[in-house]
């Protein structure tokens, strides 16, 4: 169930997450939705020859996990994604557990708006994407 939060409610420092283990079946329909057929995500013995040497998901997937929990959790129901930075670190691959997390940085009143911090790591805390994201809180 996603979380309706009022705008006034939130505070700088306040966090949220979502995690999820990345599967198989998740790159290939995020392939098929995306038309992203890179084959380093999709085809095994092309990747073995590259600098990851196995598949990796597909960095846009991951980004995805930030969405949900800023439309799901914090700041939630009627957020307006307005702006997002990202930087891949690190690869995320199959079987990977990543766990998104965003954490309010600053209020601008005037106009509804959080400035975000981004981020998601594996199940081993390394970084695999660093960002900040813009949104507006409809209440």
């Amino acid at each position: 169930m996603a979380c309706d939060i009022k705008y006034a409610d939130i505070q700088v420092g306040d966090k949220a997450s979502i995690s999820k283990t990345v599967t198989e079946h998740d790159v290939y329909t995020f392939a098929g939705l995306s038309g992203d057929f890179n084959p380093v995500h999709i085809n095994a013995e092309f990747a073995k020859n590259t600098m990851f040497k196995e598949r990796i998901a597909h960095g846009m997937l991951v980004a995805g996990l930030i969405s949900a929990v800023l439309g799901t959790e914090l700041p939630g129901i009627n957020t307006i994604y307005l702006a997002q930075e990202l930087a891949f670190k690190s690869p995320v691959k199959f079987g990977d557990t990543v766990t998104a997390t965003v954490e309010v940085m600053e209020k601008i009143d005037a106009k509804n708006r959080l400035m975000l911090k981004t981020v998601a790591t594996n199940q081993d805390g390394t970084v695999v994407v660093d960002g900040k994201a813009t949104v507006m809180k409809k209440d």
